[in-house]
């Protein structure tokens, strides 16, 4: 699934190409992508919208409209939204087509059919289910360590499954929490609420570092995820655990090992992160 970096750099790459453009046709392919409002309310309010902007909060990708509205994407586990030529043929398992005015296209495939996409009213986005109970950005002024310190004291559950838990850090996923613990040194099966400050300490610059060396390296391509333009990334290449079972870790040289938590496959060090 995309996470915080791979949605940063999609929006990055779209927003100097299709910022003041207009969407002059919306085809729906496959109408149950949408999932508010009605398929023809969607299509018939995104078209004639110019493009003001677009955002990001956690993993959502946000095109704020000229109409007070915005379109939410979430590409949950293989949804891509790609910038191409007008007249591109799509590509199989396209779901929606996005005419714009210069003559180019936005073409939303999604091979699994997780993601979807819903037309917001510009005040009704902080009400709306999905983003309204986000956790803060972790790369944001307001995520402090004073803060996590805070919050992880009055958490009992592993460390590993709460990085995970969009309430608590909004954006992080399975690979970025892993690459973060390993920084930090800390097992992700240890209890939140028995950190030291000294680990709280490390775990917070070990998220910062993780999410900002993704966005630096424009996501983690492994199979799905590629970026607004359809160009792959490179932090793969860039990882410490994540996906590196039975490989030395790049610190002790000991194989890396994984174990399964809450139903994740969860990459650590067992002498680094003991």
């Amino acid at each position: 699934m995309p996470e915080l970096p791979e949605v940063e750099t999609i929006k990055r790459s779209l927003e100097s190409r299709i910022t003041g453009l207009t969407l002059n046709e919306v085809i729906l392919i496959n109408p149950q992508i949408v999932r508010s409002p009605s398929a023809g309310d969607f299509s018939g309010g995104l078209s004639g919208q110019k493009v003001k902007s677009i955002g990001r909060r956690g993993k959502y990708l946000l095109i704020h409209l000229s109409g007070e509205l915005i379109l939410a994407i979430h590409l949950r586990m293989t949804g891509r939204l790609v910038y191409t030529g007008g007249g591109t043929p799509p590509a199989k398992h396209t779901h929606a087509i996005l005419r714009l005015s210069n003559g180019s296209e936005l073409h939303y495939t999604d091979v699994r059919k997780f993601g979807r996409l819903a037309l917001i009213s510009s005040d009704r986005l902080e009400d709306w289910p999905g983003l309204k109970n986000l956790g803060p950005e972790p790369l944001d002024q307001g995520f402090t360590r004073d803060y996590l310190k805070k919050e992880l004291k009055r958490r009992r559950t592993r460390i590993k499954s709460l990085l995970l838990d969009q309430t608590f850090i909004a954006g992080l996923g399975n690979i970025y929490a892993d690459e973060a613990l390993h920084r930090a040194r800390i097992n992700p099966e240890k209890t939140a609420s028995s950190l030291t400050p000294r680990e709280v300490a490390r775990l917070y610059q070990g998220i910062r570092e993780a999410l900002a060396e993704g966005i630096a390296n424009r996501g983690t391509s492994f199979r799905d995820y590629v970026d607004g333009l359809g160009e792959a990334g490179s932090n793969q290449q860039s990882l410490q655990v994540y996906g590196r079972q039975g490989k030395p870790c790049l610190c002790c040289g000991l194989p890396v090992e994984r174990v399964r938590l809450g139903g994740r496959s969860t990459y650590f060090c067992p002498k680094c992160q003991r």
